[in-house]
């Protein structure tokens, strides 16, 4: 903190988080703000959740439905559509009955995922999960890859990524709705081999 005059914050993905970086350091500077960047994700927020615009549609992706549970308890009253793709699609497949493999889960969250699936029905918001993943024999770009039914994973293998019907089924929502919110990606994007989703799905938005 002995380096800087004044503390600017500007990520917007961990603003909410006990970092060092974005919170301890921050109470040794007088002079601190949010930046640009974050203000702009707040105003694209504010246009969400206070247009009259229909359909809205919200993307959520990401590892886990943990780190998601506030943004989906603020947004529910406000869209009409709610797209869940990433990582924590297994928590609500598994929580659901589904066979997931070694796919990424929160086991103490499947209570949670019910929970959420019954109050986007309780408010009219349609829920849409992937149907078909692509999945991996491991967690690497090398690995040997197909795609299955989402609910239907082998044990040893683990999605990564959606399939070519859940992009369909993504594809007409997305494509018929006024406002859409994307937060988090639907797949391992880092690695080309899973990027499709998060690629494909950011083409239809725009």
């Amino acid at each position: 903190s002995r380096l800087g005059d004044i503390y600017v914050n500007d990520a917007f993905g961990t603003a909410h988080r006990a970092h060092a970086s974005t919170t301890v350091v921050a109470q040794f500077f007088e002079d601190k703000c949010f930046g640009y960047l974050l203000a702009k994700e707040i105003k694209s927020l504010d246009k969400v959740l206070n247009s009259n615009e229909k359909p809205v549609t919200a993307i959520l992706g990401g590892a886990k439905v943990s780190t998601k549970i506030t943004v989906i308890e603020n947004i529910l009253d406000k869209i009409d559509h709610l797209i869940i793709g990433g990582g924590m699609t297994y928590t609500f497949i598994k929580a659901q009955g589904g066979h997931i493999g070694n796919s990424l889960v929160e086991d103490d969250k499947q209570e949670l995922a019910l929970e959420i699936l019954k109050k986007a029905k309780e408010k009219g918001v349609e829920v849409h999960l992937p149907v078909d993943s692509v999945i991996a024999d491991s967690f690497s770009e090398q690995a040997s890859t197909q795609t299955e039914s989402v609910d239907n994973i082998p044990d040893g293998w683990m999605g990564l990524d959606v399939g070519e019907k859940t992009l369909e089924n993504f594809a007409r929502v997305i494509k018929d709705s006024k406002i859409i919110l994307w937060n988090g990606p639907v797949g391992v994007f880092e690695m080309d081999t899973f990027a499709n989703g998060t690629i494909y799905g950011s083409c239809q938005s725009y």
